[in-house]
């Protein structure tokens, strides 16, 4: 995935773009896996958090390749 954003004359890398978004839905998931009580099955919850931050991240890159959206 090669590409930037323009943001305001400022070339932003497409992954970090991701990444935020990534952030965000992490967020999202990190609330509710703590609202339905999901993390007194895991041992280390920041590890958890981290494996969801990648995997997410991991699925936004795969969406935007799979179906050809380019930055």
């Amino acid at each position: 995935m090669i590409g930037e954003i323009s943001i305001g004359g400022v070339f932003v890398p497409t992954l970090l773009m991701l990444a935020f978004v990534a952030l965000l839905l992490t967020g999202f998931a990190v609330r509710m896996a703590s609202l339905f009580g999901l993390y007194r099955f895991v041992a280390y919850r920041a590890m958890v958090d981290l494996a969801m931050f990648v995997l997410i991240l991991g699925l936004l890159v795969w969406a935007f390749a799979r179906f050809g959206i380019r930055l």
